[in-house]
């Protein structure tokens, strides 16, 4: 018998031990700075399994049941906004792990997933997700954060795509093409903005000192600052309107990019004259993140 509640206490005491246990460490700032974590319960992984069946559901009513007031507030429209986008959408975790640093109310819900969403427009996307579903002591969402990765087999969203073939074979043809975000959409933004203007001085400053430019008639011309003082001299208004502005580079390159402009632009000469089209070009802009080539494509309009 003694060795019975021996035996019994031990188990309480070693599995007490193993629940308490702590390990890692907030290292952000704040009062929490060295602060180790435990395991939270499964109360908070409860409330994130619902969201989940609810989200997957769309019944946005359902799944703000478990949210806090104050999120609630904030994030309803947006959320309903979203489900109601959808055609049908799927998110299915499969590892659920709530943590907590010592002395918090709060539990962090760790969670990796899959969703599928297919949209009412005919898109169609899949993701692994990780999420931080942040639950407070009432067991309700507070806070969301969420990181995800694109499966390569996506309709859109992935990092690279395309492929460059140049003029001739180099060193880099086949390779994809990304995105670049280096302020070139809002360089030609505001280099249209100053152009309308006829603004000498704004248009300037998106240049480099020497812009070799081949326009859309045939022309090469190696365009210099000093060439602006008297480029709008012939012009009663100009009015350039923007379709598009697609900034690229290739993959595992230099910072230095291509940017694919499509737009319309008019021109009134003082003499009463018109010159009208609509534009695809592209501006090279090189490591200073000045534009130092351009290339230049038209379509009459009638």
């Amino acid at each position: 018998m003694k060795k019975f509640l021996l035996l019994s206490t031990l188990i309480l005491v070693i599995g007490a031990c193993t629940q308490n246990k702590t390990a890692g460490e907030y290292l952000g700032e704040g009062e929490d700075n060295g602060k180790k974590y435990i395991l939270g319960d499964d109360a908070a992984v409860n409330t994130v399994k619902n969201v989940a069946k609810h989200y997957s559901a769309k019944d946005v009513d359902e799944m703000f049941k478990y949210y806090s007031k104050e999120f609630t507030e904030k994030n309803y429209e947006n959320n309903k906004k979203w489900l109601d986008s959808m055609e049908s959408i799927s998110m299915e975790p499969y590892v659920i792990v709530p943590v907590k640093i010592e002395g918090s109310d709060e539990t962090k819900v760790l969670t990796w997933s899959i969703e599928e969403r297919n949209w009412k427009n005919g898109s169609k996307q899949k993701q692994n997700l990780m999420e931080v579903f942040t639950v407070d002591s009432d067991n309700k969402v507070s806070g969301f954060s969420q990181w995800s990765r694109n499966y390569p087999t996506n309709e859109f969203g992935l990092s690279v795509g395309g492929k460059f073939y140049g003029k001739s074979n180099n060193q880099w043809t086949g390779r994809s093409l990304v995105f670049s975000n280096r302020g070139e959409v809002e360089a030609i933004e505001k280099l249209v903005e100053s152009y309308n203007k006829m603004d000498v001085e704004g248009c300037k400053t998106a240049f480099a000192d020497k812009v070799n430019v081949q326009y859309e008639d045939g022309r090469n011309v190696v365009f210099t600052p000093n060439m602006w003082e008297g480029y709008f001299k012939d012009y009663r208004s100009v009015n350039w309107k923007l379709y598009s502005i697609v900034p690229l580079k290739i993959y595992d390159t230099d910072p230095a990019s291509g940017v694919v402009v499509t737009s319309r632009e008019k021109r009134v000469m003082r003499n009463g004259k018109v010159w009208e089209r609509e534009l695809v070009e592209w501006f090279y802009f090189n490591l200073d993140g000045k534009i130092d080539r351009m290339t230049q494509f038209s379509r009459k309009i009638k």
